[in-house]
């Protein structure tokens, strides 16, 4: 079984783990050894049975168009090591992950993936399930306007907040240290507004953060003087401001975008963690449409999202897109056949013409961290601070290479495989730098994630 002609590579296999230690337990069950009975179907479908500690093998199933695990194992995480050992048994060694049928219990699972599926898009579609209980509209509306009173009320004491700090100096922030700023913060999530608690978090860590901190934090108390005034001053903003506002804030924005169906390219995925909820942020380009998407996904402490993209695989979906400026984010809502080999980098253009975009996104969301964009015929550069930066080949400009990704390995795999000669990235660019995410050289066929 190759679906439909793909394998995936170790690399898109190990950036499915929840953790370091999962991917180090996936590659010791890796090989023929532990597993029986391993096959696979040209529908996209794994499943081996691997010898544990106990009496009877761990049952093992996988179906790499969703992905979606299955497995008897008693662990939490979530693909588990089985999981994840399977895929890469699958991925480096054909021959002992060959074309079969289905055993039972692996077709008992996927039956029942079939059912939920089936039942999902009638009640979608308003079918024999049911419409469900109506919710109140008065009630909703009700709690809508007692949360964003709460709201106003969070803005308002923080702006007084925003004032102290610059009567008082910026110096004396230095001083008070963070017991303020998490007090301050503590007081948003009351609030209601999650948004402003984490910027307001942000703010509380800047002091700390090096030299040249006094103008990062004026920086990011006008960013968050902003919000507020946006906040304060929603009835006044045109739509979809109004509609980045309220997301910045904190509340959800709907993704009642019209529907996007394209060949969606899988450029990136990374994880973050604030300690009780885990992010997995998904990039995407769709090659008929040239539209760049950002699905999101949350799982809880400890456990990772859900939703898992490899980097590197071509997907027809359905996204549709959440309101709001930028129109970047978007739920990943429909899935068709299994995915292919990404055919080459999106269409990309140099450092100046990657700034100029993230320039002008900012002009429908001013809070927005970063853009993404491909460059081409760049080449990676270690600079006289220590830090790196993208330099065009042509010598007209260059872009700064994130602090945040000067100590991951995947700078130093940009660096070899570009050896001094250009190669095309795809990244974020900010104002804290370019983030690399994928790159491609003329001389390596493929994409290189860089995450």
């Amino acid at each position: 079984m190759n679906q439909a002609g793909v394998r995936w590579t170790t690399e898109q296999v190990l950036a499915l783990a929840p953790d370091d230690a999962s991917r180090k337990a996936g590659n010791r069950l890796s090989t023929a050894g532990p597993w029986s009975d391993a096959g696979g179907s040209g529908t996209g479908v794994v499943w081996g049975l691997c010898k544990g500690s106990g009496s009877k093998p761990y049952q093992t199933i996988v179906d790499v168009t969703g992905p979606a695990y299955k497995c008897s194992c008693p662990s939490r995480k979530f693909p588990c090591k089985h999981a994840l050992g399977l895929l890469l048994l699958w991925a480096s060694d054909e021959r002992s992950v060959g074309e079969a049928e289905a055993p039972g219990w692996a077709e008992e699972w996927l039956e029942g993936r079939r059912k939920r599926s089936e039942e999902k898009t009638e009640r979608g579609t308003g079918g024999s399930g049911g419409a469900g209980k109506q919710a109140d509209p008065d009630a909703a509306r009700r709690r809508a306007d007692r949360r964003a009173g709460r709201i106003t009320a969070g803005a308002t004491e923080l702006e007084q907040r925003l004032t102290d700090l610059l009567r008082g100096g910026l110096a004396a922030a230095e001083a008070s240290g963070y017991g303020l700023w998490e007090e301050t913060a503590a007081r948003m999530v009351d609030a209601q507004a999650p948004g402003l608690a984490g910027r307001v978090r942000e703010l509380g860590a800047i002091p700390g953060s090096g030299p040249g901190w006094p103008v990062r934090l004026l920086e990011e108390s006008a960013l968050l003087h902003l919000l507020n005034a946006g906040w304060l001053g929603l009835d006044r903003l045109p739509e979809p401001l109004a509609t980045t506002v309220r997301t910045r804030v904190g509340l959800p924005s709907p993704a009642d975008g019209p529907p996007v169906r394209d060949h969606w390219l899988v450029l990136g995925q990374y994880d973050s963690s604030d300690g009780n909820l885990t992010t997995r942020r998904i990039r995407l380009y769709g090659r008929d449409s040239g539209r760049s998407a950002l699905v999101l996904s949350f799982g809880p402490a400890g456990r990772a999202p859900q939703l898992a993209l490899p980097v590197g695989l071509m997907v027809e979906a359905v996204v549709t897109p959440h309101a709001g400026g930028g129109q970047l984010r978007a739920d990943w809502t429909e899935q068709f056949g299994a995915p292919s080999p990404i055919p080459g980098p999106p269409p990309g253009g140099s450092t100046t013409v990657a700034i100029e975009a993230y320039g002008t996104a900012l002009r429908s969301d001013p809070w927005l961290d970063a853009w993404p964009v491909t460059l081409s015929d760049v080449i990676p550069v270690p600079v006289p601070d220590g830090g790196w930066q993208l330099a065009d080949a042509d010598g007209e400009s260059a872009l700064p290479v994130a602090s945040a990704a000067l100590s991951r390995p995947g700078l130093w795999k940009l660096a070899a495989l570009s050896g001094g000669c250009p190669v095309t990235v795809f990244g974020e660019c900010g104002h804290r730098g370019f983030h690399p995410l994928a790159a491609w050289a003329e001389d390596i066929p493929g994409i290189v994630p860089l995450t």
